[in-house]
């Protein structure tokens, strides 16, 4: 679980149902470059995904994961005992780790973050990565909090995606040293690499695997001018693949590249016209 995650999207047909197909042209796409698969987050749709889809889609994955890149699968939520619940249900044979959501609306206290990953990961059958969003879930998992639950040895790391530079610098100097700090956001992943990350979980991998797989190497390298010329390459086409939302943006691109079609659940809605040609003009050069 070092270096280029990727949040793999879920391709849906125009009648919603999930395009398998597509997703295995995806999954051949990603597997060019990418050193993992994340399954079953944000950009999977999983809030939007009944259980017994996401069983068939990580059956699925796994049948026809011919690089045997490692996985990691989403299982998150503002309901303990239903997240535990939902881990019990999972076939989580071959995979590496879960990834599991700060619990969002409910914003629970610190001490309740706390108690919250620390009964998910006593239930786990699999390591834990915390994911901290703040931006999604309406809290954020303070540095005090991550440090206190990186002694729980079942607890193996936390997609940081806060964008608080100063909190993820804190994490990474206190934590244990097998504790992994993940970029949570594409553009942030160089200093965050310098900071002690070891990687990044990437939006923008779906579509610029190799791209991104060569970044993350100059930066765990330490060759930041390389990594940087790369990813000032995407400075312009990161936010619009966020302008309307996520997958919205990420699905689009994948579109145009003939990989799957746009498709996503409501209440997200496709592309509009205006973000369609933005993202054709940022794509310039990229593909």
């Amino acid at each position: 679980m070092q270096g280029t995650g990727v949040a793999l999207a879920t391709p849906f047909k125009e009648d919603g149902s999930i395009d398998f197909e597509s997703l295995l042209k995806l999954l051949q796409h990603v597997s060019k470059g990418v050193d993992y698969l994340v399954l079953n987050g944000t950009t999977g749709e999983s809030a939007t995904t009944e259980v017994a889809e996401q069983i068939e889609i990580l059956h699925f994955i796994k049948e026809n994961n011919l690089q045997k890149l490692p996985i990691v699968f989403g299982v998150g939520g503002n309901n303990t005992r239903d997240v535990i619940q939902k881990i019990e249900k999972y076939d989580l044979s071959g995979i590496e780790a879960i990834l599991s959501v700060s619990p969002y609306y409910n914003k629970p206290s610190q001490e309740g973050l706390f108690q919250h990953y620390s009964a998910i990961a006593s239930s786990s059958p699999v390591p834990l990565i915390l994911y901290n969003v703040p931006g999604r879930t309406g809290s954020n998992i303070t540095a005090k909090t991550t440090l206190r639950l990186s002694e729980n040895e079942n607890i193996a790391g936390i997609k940081e995606a806060s964008g608080d530079l100063a909190q993820a610098l804190e994490i990474s100097q206190c934590t244990r040293k097998d504790f992994l700090l993940i970029s949570g956001d594409d553009l942030l992943t160089i200093p965050l690499i310098a900071f002690g990350a070891r990687g990044v979980i990437s939006v923008l991998a779906n579509a610029f695997p190799v791209h991104f797989s060569q970044m993350v190497k100059f930066a765990l390298e330490s060759k930041n001018t390389e990594a940087a010329s790369i990813l000032r390459k995407f400075v312009q086409l990161n936010p619009c693949i966020y302008e309307e939302g996520n997958p919205v943006g990420i699905k689009t691109v994948l579109e145009a590249m003939s990989i799957c079609q746009s498709t996503v659940r409501l209440p997200l809605v496709k592309g509009s016209a205006r973000l369609r040609d933005k993202i054709t003009q940022c794509m310039k050069g990229l593909v």
